[in-house]
């Protein structure tokens, strides 16, 4: 069954605190990933692939770089008559400081929206995942609330993860806040949430009433009044909470079997488009192991890379596990090695700049080595 009577909110601003580096100009959902994507293409696609027409993406802060990738929509197929993608965002005042005073401020939007039912997504995840195969278990357990969850070891950056146990009929029996943490494998929920949104509403203003602003103590309260089912997503999922995790994840996408699970051409990724000339590979180029995008010009040796639109890397360059974000000049004769270098940055003739796999060096966009 298409999702056509669920309204999509994706919270972009999502751990943003913990990426203070690659979210001091733009949220979490929009850091560029993968080569010629945004975080936010993947949920984003998610949604659209399954029929969701109607998508609220909200931003408190630093939120011009994701208006400017979202634009109308049409990218992702939502700019249709009946289909639309709208930036949420403060106004009049009114507060973003936490998840129920978020939406208990676009109320408004919400109970407006002609859906009967609301899909809560964080900004920082990436999967591809099937949102039809979520609503057809929420109606075939007759759920209440269905959460998503992954069977994984918890990331390192959540200050407070949720994890969950499930019964042979997949009820959430108890919901845990902040277990202690081992390398062991739990079910672990990233905050991913399908309900009414009149059910919504009411535990929003109920729990604002008594001054509750933590959205996981509202959802884990919720386990002992209400239906609530764990859906287990069993494809490819990443989570970024950290710079490591953004290394850690485009170094994964340089692997066939990830590429090979995130892009289903059944079920595509969309992004906003940028018309470039193919990439160029000079006589002096080598290349091994890298996803390069469109419009670069590759003149040196580039390894276990994963190079953006519009970089140039000069004569004499070598560079190896690395990030290099869209139109980046790198000079002749540098030496990189495990460095992330944001967008518009100037790296001159015959710099070294070396970090570890465990702690990559951050390069802010715009500078000039």
């Amino acid at each position: 069954m298409r999702c056509n009577n669920v309204l999509g909110l994706i919270f972009a601003g999502t751990l943003d605190e913990k990426m203070p580096d690659l979210t001091s100009s733009r949220t979490m959902a929009s850091v560029p990933i993968g080569g010629k994507y945004r975080i936010i293409d993947f949920v984003l696609s998610n949604m659209s692939n399954s029929g969701i027409n109607n998508v609220g993406v909200v931003a408190t802060k630093n939120y011009l770089s994701l208006a400017d990738h979202l634009g109308s929509g049409s990218a992702y197929d939502l700019s249709k008559r009946r289909s639309q993608l709208t930036l949420l965002t403060p106004y009049n005042g009114s507060s973003f400081s936490s998840y129920p005073e978020t939406i208990y401020n676009m109320h408004g939007y919400i109970e407006n929206s002609r859906e009967e039912y609301v899909l809560l997504s964080p900004g920082n995840i990436i999967s591809n995942f099937d949102c039809t195969d979520l609503f057809d278990f929420h109606t075939k357990k007759n759920a209440d609330i269905t959460v998503i969850y992954n069977k994984m070891v918890v990331p390192s950056g959540y200050d407070r993860p949720m994890t969950i146990s499930v019964d042979d009929n997949d009820r959430v029996n108890r919901l845990f806040l902040n277990p202690q943490k081992t390398n062991t494998v739990e079910n672990v929920v990233f905050g991913a949430i399908l309900l009414k949104k009149d059910l919504l509403m009411q535990e929003i203003n109920q729990a604002l009433a008594v001054n509750q602003k933590d959205i996981k103590n509202i959802i884990q309260a919720a386990v002992g009044k209400y239906n609530v089912y764990g859906f287990e997503d069993k494809g490819y999922t990443a989570a970024i909470t950290s710079n490591q995790d953004y290394f850690n994840f485009n170094m994964d996408l340089i692997k066939k079997e990830v590429r090979d699970a995130l892009f289903n051409p059944q079920r595509p990724i969309y992004t906003k488009v940028r018309d470039d000339a193919p990439s160029r590979y000079g006589l002096t180029s080598s290349v091994k192991n890298s996803i390069i995008a469109q419009g670069c010009v590759i003149n040196g040796e580039v390894e276990n890379c994963v190079i953006s639109k519009g970089v140039y890397i000069g004569e004499g360059a070598k560079v190896s596990n690395s990030i290099i974000m869209q139109d980046t000049k790198i000079g002749c004769n540098t030496n990189l090695n495990y460095v992330i270098i944001d967008k518009d940055v100037k790296i001159q003739d015959g710099r070294s700049l070396m970090g570890y796999d465990s702690y990559p060096v951050y390069i802010a966009k715009k500078s000039v080595v």
